[in-house]
């Protein structure tokens, strides 16, 4: 008993769904067919999104649930102060950044959330444009990716919690949505 108080949890489980969370955020058609900016800026966007998705799926799922995706959440942030290191970010401005990053997330799963529970597209669109593609608008680009994120939020509705956890996250298909007519 005493000695698995020293025991290291280990998170293999979390790394699994945070690894796959990220390899959803980085399929190409999001940066070809949907012209996300593929810059260090739009593929944060774009993981944010895929984890807001995933978030917003497992809340309200029970304590354990609750800790399982905190620890998935503190590791997108460790990445995240990871990355910057290795951008070369100096240690002392890291913090600040990740401040910024951590801002950055809760202001888009404000905007987003309530968009994809009403399934109003043009809503969520318009979040998405000012987010992902503040510099210059991309309105088809924009609702496709908004009807993306709600077939993709239904899509994880449909899963079990067990496995959500385990990583073994079917998510939508963006390919059937590149050439959507808006």
């Amino acid at each position: 008993m005493l000695f698995g108080l020293f025991r290291r949890r280990t998170r293999d489980a979390e790394h699994k769904v945070y690894c796959e969370i990220v390899a959803q955020a980085r399929q190409p058609v999001f940066y070809t067919d949907f012209h996300v900016p593929d810059s260090v800026d739009g593929r944060f966007d774009m993981i944010v999104a895929h984890a807001v998705l995933y978030f917003r799926r497992m809340r309200g799922e029970g304590k354990s649930v609750s800790e399982f995706t905190q620890n998935v959440f503190d590791l997108f942030f460790l990445d995240m102060d990871a990355s910057l290191r290795e951008m070369g970010v100096s240690d002392t401005r890291v913090p600040k950044k990740v401040k910024v990053m951590g801002e950055a997330f809760y202001g888009r799963a404000d905007a987003y959330i309530p968009a994809i529970e009403s399934k109003n597209v043009e809503e969520l669109a318009e979040a998405l444009g000012r987010n992902i593609y503040p510099d210059a608008p991309e309105p088809v680009a924009q609702k496709r990716l908004a009807y993306y994120m709600l077939e993709a939020a239904e899509s994880l509705e449909g899963q079990t919690v067990e496995a959500l956890m385990n990583g073994s996250i079917v998510w939508s298909d963006p390919e059937k949505f590149k050439a959507l007519p808006v």
